[in-house]
């Protein structure tokens, strides 16, 4: 077990250079299953998650080169449906887009369901009701706990999905690629890693139409062919840095950070009195924040929700509440969509934050708070990676359990943080 110790109050300064969007190697990792020619995808962060999904596709035969530090080489000459080790789709939440490409290219799929951070219900009925409607059978053994995915054929079908889900979108994008005729998917979802997924399907022969929109229209083609894709950066860990350098008072440079994805961030940091310039494809957070939050017309108590792309994402609601305690005012934040998002702010409480939970969904933030050392467990990655943040702005010394769970979702965060001027230490119990 793995653990930082951070201690805290150093304003961070220089430059940092953000990882591959995880949440787009993960799907584009799957999506290689669609064709047998070799895919070379750039830019791959060397995180946790990215590495379990290399591990199941060559549990079922599909080779995976390194070609450099973030290049891999993926070929899915021959897929044994049956070869899929089953302690790891139960680590990570992202088995469950094994199902779209597998269906499409053998027909066929045995698989656990998923696991991933506990914040929460993550109903996996969405991706079966789409997938269902191209032709698929699902059953469940309950017993065995298993998803018996199969398919004869898969056919285009006109399909409103019941919740706008990131993953159920990416299936039922994946199984629709190589199905016959035309697929109209209605109420995508429509985050960047969604978009990169199309033009990764595009770039190897497919044609999806709407990219970014949230109707995709997708003509299936008879098969793809291998080709070339660079990942582009993930803008949660570009936001987790502007984060870092706020609750610091610092200033940092991001660079090659994807700034034309972060509009409404930028809206919802700056009610809590956070801004930044964009350089380019860099983006440049100063030091001089004004940190004060921006009450509604008549100075009522401002609300800031999650909700689908482009709106706020989820992701960030736990960095935007460490924000919140050192910026001047009161916000409420409520997150529909997990129950267990906001359960890691009794750990900020006992660091001296000033937040009272509502309910599993809301929570109201006074500050600004003067946070002191603790000694905390990482919940989930968001959460952990918050926790991370409001280490570096406490008083004192910090130690930060269970970094596993950060190491999913984040490549060498804490060689970077040190790059920036942090003192934080990893230390191996």
């Amino acid at each position: 077990m793995e653990k930082f110790v951070i201690h805290g109050g150093i304003p961070l300064r220089g430059e940092v250079t953000p990882a591959g969007n995880k949440n787009a190697a993960l799907p584009l990792l799957a999506a290689c299953l669609l064709t047998d020619q070799p895919v070379v995808l750039h830019n791959v962060p060397q995180i946790r998650d990215v590495l379990a999904m290399r591990h199941l596709l060559e549990s079922m035969g599909v080779s995976v080169e390194t070609l450099g530090d973030h290049s891999w080489r993926i070929q899915a000459r021959r897929v044994d449906p049956r070869g899929l080790e089953a302690e790891t789709c139960r680590r990570i939440r992202a088995s469950v887009l094994l199902a779209g490409p597998m269906l499409a290219r053998c027909g066929e799929l045995i698989i656990p369901p998923p696991g991933g951070d506990v914040i929460g219900r993550r109903r996996v009925d969405t991706h079966i009701l789409a997938l269902k409607a191209l032709g698929a059978q699902v059953d469940y053994d309950r017993l065995e706990r298993l998803f018996h995915f199969r398919a004869e054929k898969l056919r285009g079908a006109d399909i409103l999905l019941d919740e706008a889900s990131v993953t159920a979108t990416e299936n039922a994008i994946m199984a629709a690629a190589t199905a016959e005729g035309e697929t109209i998917l209605r109420n995508a979802a429509s985050e960047p890693h969604v978009q990169e997924l199309c033009h990764l399907i595009n770039a190897l022969g497919g044609k999806i139409e709407n990219i970014g929109s949230n109707t995709l229209h997708i003509q299936g083609v008879p098969r793809l062919h291998g080709g070339e894709f660079t990942i582009g950066p993930d803008y949660l860990e570009v936001v987790s840095f502007i984060g870092a350098a706020v609750v610091t008072g610092g200033e940092i440079r991001i660079r090659q950070a994807g700034p034309q994805y972060l509009d409404m961030v930028r809206l919802v940091f700056r009610r809590l009195g956070v801004t930044w310039q964009v350089d380019g494809e860099d983006i440049l957070v100063p030091a001089e924040q004004e940190l004060v939050i921006q009450p509604d017309i008549g100075h009522a108590i401002p609300q800031i929700s999650v909700m689908p792309w482009p709106a706020f994402p989820t992701d960030l609601m736990s960095i935007a509440i460490v924000v919140a305690t050192q910026a001047k005012g009161t916000v409420l934040f409520h997150d529909w969509m997990y129950e267990g998002r906001m359960y890691f702010t009794d750990k900020l409480s006992a660091m001296g934050a000033q937040i009272v939970l509502c309910d599993p969904h809301r929570c109201i933030v006074q500050g600004p708070s003067h946070l002191i050392g603790e000694s905390v467990e990482s919940p989930d990655i968001r959460a952990g990676l918050a926790l991370v943040l409001a280490a570096l702005a406490a008083e004192g010394k910090s130690v930060i359990r269970n970094v596993g769970q950060i190491d999913r979702g984040y490549e060498n965060i804490d060689g970077k943080l040190r790059a920036l001027g942090a003192d934080i230490t990893r230390i191996t119990d």
